[in-house]
């Protein structure tokens, strides 16, 4: 192939003339023909020889003729013709360009005869080779050619000159016209056949696929916007890629109807999976990159959509067999197909609710009574899921609201919101688990691993629908932790209360806030106490210490009436008048129920230190002034209601501090209770301060009832709030509204919102528009 190099080397060549004269193409016809033959018969040709028919073609459209030549287009006056050389040498070239039009049909149609009868990959080795030998050869003539195309074709295709091409040009058109279209449908259905050869597994002779394409491309020329840029596709698409989709169609449908006949889902996946990278490394290598998407979306339509149903039958074994690796690949074959992956979404939000169900049932009682059960059950749903979302379902936010969606059914509706009959149990068990996740306790993890807790316990927080309900139960426990000292950690309390903010806004925490800051200023308030104490000369004769917090941030409620103790009666007086002289105008109510205190025993073989409410100290001192006391004589000397002292009784019985002749369950106003002298306990430092099963009923009743008081006073002021925008409105689109601006807090249910509307019509905030059914009008 040596003489490639050596057609190509004159390709552009100058060749400049001293005097012009006219050259008739009789004259130089001989030799170029000669020369053109030579080069499309791949005979040898020196530089030297190609570039004496430049020169000749040069010489020839540069000659004076005189008249000038004729040509379908010379009816413009000479002068005005463009392009002219100067001393009066006309640009000529018609006939040339004709003997070149001439010759090339002449040679392609001698092609033609040589293949018309071939089949198969002999036609196509035969068109490959052919078409390469050509496509090179044109090239090395068009350089020869180079002035003519410069000039004289230009100047005619400027003219509007319909049918003239640049010599390369020229070349493909002959080529199309009369080899082509006569060989176009043998060679297509040989390439096929070489392409369903290779899907059966056989090695083919890929550069005749290829040869073919780039052939197919080359020949869509521009020829109606000669300055386009890029190949015109319309051959490449009508001959073979059209036909390829056809017959890529059938192959696929055929065999995926087989496979599946023999094989089970799984492997028909993997088996998608390997013919759909095969079909992408096809037009990689031999296609145009032009058919990709069409070959693609053909495949999927084929491979994948026929057959979703069976896809959706697998998707749920699949989830029940827990084959991650799996759900993986029937997820990435899905998702090609547009709109694909919504049944998968609805089967997975299904399972995950129905797990997470059974999760919760599967521990009964156990988790409707211990909070830690129940909060771990949930998290390890959703930590599988999650898991399985993130890798097998790529995080797909599609399938991430699927996940959210079903553990927020399972959540809010379960067994144990079915044994308490109220969806309200799931927000107090989440906050009783952070109760005990930030109460001191020999327990406590460390504090990353706590901070890690707490952002699982955020996870669950999320799906909460009444989150009104943990933030009153959590600001209840958090208060009794303050009060109590009994927080593990300052930055824990403070990092979750963030964490909520964040999740619910500054006014969800506004009060958890507040009550830290309280806490601060009861700290400092003390100091400044017991200062005032020493500089007054008049220290108590007992440790005191107090903390003051706004009534209106702390969830306790004051309790009954108190006769208060004696011995604590000074230092409840002397602090009294010290914060009054501080603070003018503001009065101290005693939470005599949250207080408690430390007594020290004389009466006993050891001495204790008891830790007790300020019930059962109340109770206890009066064994200073005597070893026994009917229960009415306690309750008249303590003003303790009799609810309220049977369960302080029962509890220093259980702590053997006291006896009495009837049993617990019987006590009765005429009991007497004594004080057992012979009290004993490994440690000298005993807690007897549990809280009273009454008190914790009526905690709960209260906060049940504080829960729904304030969701009708939420409601009432998102009413006013929207109707105050809208100023009309009508009554579903109200109650949507007021759904939606709410939901964030809790899910109000329609009747209480008609309730609501109901009492801000009786208080003239709003009212019935008249003359429009269920519509209302704000009242400025």
């Amino acid at each position: 192939m040596s003489s490639k190099a050596s057609l190509l080397s004159g390709v552009g060549g100058n060749t400049t003339t001293t005097g012009l004269k006219q050259i008739e193409l009789d004259q130089i016809w001989g030799s170029l023909n000669t020369g053109i033959e030579h080069m499309y018969n791949f005979q040898s040709i020196t530089k030297g020889q190609y570039m004496q028919l430049y020169t000749h073609v040069h010489n020839y459209c540069t000659s004076v003729h005189k008249p000038p030549e004729k040509s379908s287009t010379a009816n413009v006056v000479g002068k005005n013709r463009k392009n002219q050389v100067t001393g009066g040498a006309q640009l000529v070239g018609l006939e040339l360009y004709k003997k070149l039009k001439e010759f090339l049909r002449n040679y392609v149609q001698g092609k033609l005869q040589a293949g018309i009868n071939r089949m198969d990959e002999d036609v196509l080795k035969f068109y490959t080779k052919q078409w390469e030998e050509y496509r090179f050869s044109s090239k090395a003539i068009s350089g020869m050619c180079a002035y003519l195309n410069r000039h004289w074709v230009k100047r005619e295709c400027e003219e509007g000159r319909k049918g003239i091409y640049e010599i390369y040009q020229l070349a493909l058109v002959t080529w199309r016209d009369h080899l082509f279209k006569q060989l176009n449908k043998q060679v297509t259905n040989a390439v096929l056949k070489l392409i369903e050869r290779e899907r059966n597994g056989e090695t083919i002779n890929s550069s005749l696929v290829l040869g073919v394409i780039n052939c197919y491309v080359e020949l869509g020329l521009n020829e109606d916007e000669p300055g386009t840029k890029g190949p015109n596709l319309s051959i490449y698409k009508e001959s073979f890629e059209n036909v390829f989709i056809e017959d890529t169609e059938r192959y696929y449908f055929r065999e995926s109807i087989q496979f599946l006949v023999e094989n089970n889902i799984t492997e028909y996946m993997k088996k998608v999976e390997q013919r759909l990278t095969e079909e992408q490394k096809r037009v990689q290598i031999t296609l145009h990159e032009s058919t990709a998407e069409r070959l693609a979306k053909t495949c999927e339509r084929v491979l994948i959509q026929k057959h979703m149903e069976l896809f959706h039958a697998e998707f749920q074994q699949l989830l029940d067999a827990e084959k991650d690796a799996d759900l993986g690949r029937m997820y990435l074959l899905v998702a090609r197909i547009q709109d694909g992956l919504a049944e998968l979404r609805t089967l997975l939000e299904q399972h995950i609710a129905n797990q997470g169900l059974a999760a919760i049932e599967k521990c009964g009682e156990s988790a409707y009574n211990d909070p830690k059960v129940y909060v771990s059950t949930i998290l390890e749903v959703h930590k599988k899921y999650n898991a399985l979302v993130l890798v097998a379902f790529h995080n797909d936010s599609g399938f991430v609201a699927a996940l959210d969606k079903a553990c927020g059914r399972f959540i809010n509706a379960n067994a144990v919101t079915r044994m308490a009959n109220s969806s309200s149990r799931s927000p107090e068990l989440l906050a009783k688990y952070c109760d005990l996740l930030l109460k001191k306790s020999s327990k406590n993890p460390e504090e990353a691993e706590l901070e890690d807790t707490l952002n699982q316990v955020m996870v669950v927080f999320k799906y909460i629908e009444d989150k009104d309900v943990f933030q009153k139960f959590y600001s209840k426990m958090l208060a009794k932790r303050l009060v109590q000292h009994m927080s593990a950690s300052d930055d824990a309390e403070a990092s979750m209360i963030s964490k909520l903010k964040q999740a619910c806004g500054f006014e969800y925490t506004s009060k958890l806030q507040r009550m830290f800051q309280d806490i601060g200023v009861s700290k400092d308030l003390n100091e400044q106490f017991r200062n005032h104490l020493k500089n007054s000369n008049e220290p108590l004769d007992i440790d005191f210490s107090i903390q003051v917090l706004s009534s209106g941030s702390w969830p306790f409620q004051q309790s009954f009436s108190f006769g208060l103790p004696t011995e604590l009666e000074r230092s409840v007086h002397r602090f009294t008048s010290f914060y009054s002289g501080q603070h003018s105008g503001r009065k101290l109510n005693w939470l005599y129920n949250m207080s408690k205190g430390e007594l020290h025993t004389n009466c006993f073989k050891n001495r204790y230190t008891l830790q007790a409410s300020t019930f059962q100290m109340a109770v206890l001192l009066q064994f200073n002034v005597a070893e026994s006391w009917t229960l009415s004589q306690l309750t008249d000397n303590t003003q303790i209601k009799h609810d309220y002292m049977t369960q302080v009784i029962s509890i220093l019985l259980k702590a053997k501090l006291i006896t009495c002749d009837d049993d617990e369950a019987d006590l009765k106003p005429e009991s007497v209770v004594n004080l057992y002298l012979g009290y004993k306990n490994r440690k000298l430092r005993v807690n007897i301060n549990i809280p009273m099963k009454t008190e914790m009923k009526l905690e709960q009743e209260t906060t049940q009832k504080h829960i729904e008081e304030d969701r009708k006073l939420l409601i009432q002021a998102a009413i006013v709030r929207i109707m105050k925008m809208r100023k009309v409105y009508k009554h579903q689109q109200l109650v949507a509204e007021v759904l939606n601006q709410l939901s964030t807090r809790f899910k109000p249910k329609v009747h209480i919102i008609k309730k609501c509307i109901d009492i801000l019509i009786e208080k003239e905030y709003l009212e019935r528009t008249e003359g429009e059914k269920d519509t209302y009008s704000y009242l400025a």
